[in-house]
């Protein structure tokens, strides 16, 4: 049986980014269908829609729009009725629903969702900051930092911090060795929210050992002693209880979900600070 292909027509008044992320994280939900997608960004005038309009009529298919314009959205779903294809806003419905709850309008700004704003250069700071203090780099400065993530050896410390910098979260991170004492700045920390990443012993020997065969390195390295590691992981928990840190498992956590929790623990943490000020 072979594929079924489609006309998606995607028409955005910007770069039409939010229409391509919808659409095809739906249509990953059919298999054996595959869209042709027709994208047609920066739609802004009456102009550009008519030969976004003659195109879908030349091949008729989906049609998913966000255009803040009403008149030109009115303009577009009238010409797709009368095309008998079917239309959808993308953005509407949950306009009204924001409508609905804020009880304010919202304003009309085509490609508002990307404009340089101040959480644009919050990301981009946070994201600077992040990659000067991965694994243990500048422990002097982690009082600047939101949150520090310190764990054992392959507990995803730096991709998950990537991850919260590109949230905003200004995020450094340092590796727990053991025989090596914890740099004195860590200790001392009173502002960031410190959290400790653990995972399961097996979970760590596999990553460990997938890591020196990538290396090419000795197999039999006391990297990857379940009893070592084991201990290792029970120092980490043993450290975190002893100054209040809380820890997250992250053996069947995606770095997106680890990050979720810090997050949500984040916001706990922010909360505290604020009622203590």
């Amino acid at each position: 049986m072979g594929r079924h292909y489609f006309h998606l027509h995607l028409i955005s008044d910007a770069t039409g980014e939010t229409l391509i992320a919808v659409s095809r994280a739906v249509a990953a939900q059919y298999e054996g269908v595959s869209s042709l997608e027709h994208v047609y960004p920066l739609v802004r005038s009456k102009g550009q829609l008519d030969k976004a309009i003659a195109a879908i009529e030349a091949a008729p298919g989906i049609v998913m729009f966000t255009l803040v314009d009403q008149d030109l959205a009115a303009h577009l779903e009238a010409a797709c009725k009368e095309a008998s294809v079917p239309c959808l806003s993308v953005l509407q419905p949950i306009v009204d629903l924001f409508q609905s709850y804020i009880g304010t309008s919202s304003k009309h700004r085509p490609g508002a969702q990307h404009m340089l704003n101040a959480e644009y250069f919050k990301r981009i700071e946070a994201l600077n900051f992040t990659m000067m203090h991965d694994d243990g780099q500048q422990t002097e400065n982690f009082e600047a930092a939101d949150v520090v993530l310190l764990g054992v050896s392959r507990t995803s410390k730096t991709p998950t911090s990537i991850y919260l910098a590109n949230r905003g979260v200004k995020t450094a991170n340092i590796p727990l060795v053991p025989d090596v004492p914890l740099p004195e700045p860590l200790l001392a920390l009173r502002n960031p929210l410190v959290v400790g990443l653990l995972a399961s012993v097996e979970r760590i020997v596999q990553i460990r050992e997938n890591r020196l065969i990538a290396l090419n390195a000795n197999p039999d390295s006391p990297y990857v002693d379940r009893l070592l590691v084991a201990g290792e992981l029970a120092r980490a928990r043993k450290l975190c209880a002893e100054h209040g840190w809380p820890v997250i498992d992250v053996t069947h956590r995606s770095i997106e979900e680890t990050a979720a929790a810090v997050i949500d623990l984040y916001t706990i943490h922010q909360l505290k600070f604020i009622a203590s000020s």
